[in-house]
């Protein structure tokens, strides 16, 4: 039997051979129980161009003193975060790689508010 974790590696596994043919940088999301972390990975998957979390000092005390980064807001925060970011190191256009996550709730928030700040995917 597998381990949650296994069936979720092996749900993305899919999504990430299909990025990696169209050749552009992919946004990852990664998701625990107390944080969401998100991340532009260069088209070769050999660099990070731009990287954001509810772990970061400044995110933090954003979201106040229980620095809680497991909901919807703190997603949609770092969703805006990572645009920025990526923006910043000329990055345009994504392909989203939700790593095995359903797209909902947390995961749909960062998306969403990573298109709204004007990434492209």
């Amino acid at each position: 039997m597998m381990t949650k974790k296994e069936q979720r590696l092996r749900r993305s596994r899919q999504t990430r051979q299909r990025i990696a043919k169209q050749n552009i940088a992919r946004l990852t999301v990664f998701r625990s129980n107390t944080h969401i972390y998100a991340s532009v990975i260069s088209e070769d998957g050999a660099r990070v161009l731009a990287s954001a979390s509810t772990v970061e000092k400044d995110v933090r005390e954003q979201l106040g003193a229980a620095g809680k980064g497991a909901n919807v807001d703190a997603a949609s925060l770092i969703g805006k975060r990572i645009a920025e970011k990526a923006k910043a190191a000329g990055v345009e256009k994504v392909a989203f790689d939700r790593a095995g996550f359903a797209y909902h709730g947390r995961v749909k928030a960062l998306a969403e508010a990573a298109r709204e700040a004007g990434l492209q995917f």
